[in-house]
């Protein structure tokens, strides 16, 4: 093994070590603080060259850490294999180029977005998104029906309910704001529902009917799909522990016949 090589695998060991982690995770954090401190103008405004002082000093750390991710890649394009790899390496490069420029705030608000990075370090958060991502092609088709849903309900409410409830119902595009508004179950009866029952009796089982498939039904999709994919990704998770386990327990039980065969070697070697 070549000497450059080996110093890098040295350096990859390093950057992968907790301990390195751990501080990186503890700058992000205090970048986070610095970049929420500076929304208090009574704050901000007295001391803006500290500010400005503690944001260039946290930029060149998370510099040096991206370099030095980099450089322990082996070989280096292996680095941007990863998506959040990707997105660290923007953050800082936009935070270079655009130094002292005046959307300079939109950058910090970009960088406080590395606090994301949390969820590479805590498996359940890992595990949580990795079923999120999994939940998306399934919620294309829920949110079509759900469109499908909200759309039949704003065209039967808007003919029923526009001259009762003009506020509410006196087009498409207020009734299905309306419909949005009673789907969360806020303030629905009062300010919704109970005007145009008092009106029209009957209307009740318009709104009834909404809720049970708008709300109960819909929402349960969601949840249910959510919760089917999280099941998922642990059983996977899991099961790629287990399959780890098994190959370090083979190449151990292999190791453990290679010095049987050399010691039995030795053994019956004539002195």
């Amino acid at each position: 093994m070549s000497s450059d090589k080996h110093w890098r695998l040295k350096l990859q060991d390093f950057v992968e070590h907790r301990f390195f982690t751990i501080v990186v995770m503890l700058f992000i954090f205090v970048n986070a603080v610095i970049v929420g401190l500076e929304t208090y103008p009574e704050l901000y405004i007295p001391y803006q060259e500290w500010f400005y002082i503690a944001d260039r000093v946290l930029l060149w750390v998370f510099t040096v850490e991206i370099v030095l991710r980099l450089i322990a890649s082996v070989p280096f394009y292996t680095f941007f294999k990863s998506g959040w790899n990707w997105f660290d390496f923007l953050i800082i490069l936009a935070g270079h180029l655009f130094a002292g420029a005046h959307f300079v705030t939109v950058l910090r608000v970009l960088r406080v977005l590395r606090v994301l990075r949390a969820i590479s370090v805590i498996p359940s958060l890992r595990r949580l998104v990795d079923a999120l991502m999994r939940t998306i092609p399934s919620l294309f088709n829920i949110m079509f029906l759900m469109s499908l849903v909200f759309y039949i309900f704003a065209v039967i409410g808007t003919m029923l309910f526009a001259s009762i409830s003009p506020e509410y119902f006196g087009s498409l595009g207020r009734s299905v704001l309306t419909l949005f508004q009673i789907v969360t179950l806020d303030s629905w009866t009062e300010a919704v529902m109970r005007p145009i029952l008092e009106i029209e009796p009957w209307s009740w089982i318009y709104f009834i009917a909404f809720v049970l498939v708008g709300t109960f039904i819909i929402f349960n999709l969601f949840i249910g799909v959510i919760v089917n994919n999280v099941e998922k990704a642990n059983e996977e998770d899991t099961a790629k522990h287990s399959t780890e386990d098994s190959d370090y327990q083979k190449l151990h039980n292999e190791l453990q016949e290679v010095k049987q065969m050399l010691r039995d070697i030795k053994n019956s070697d004539p002195k």
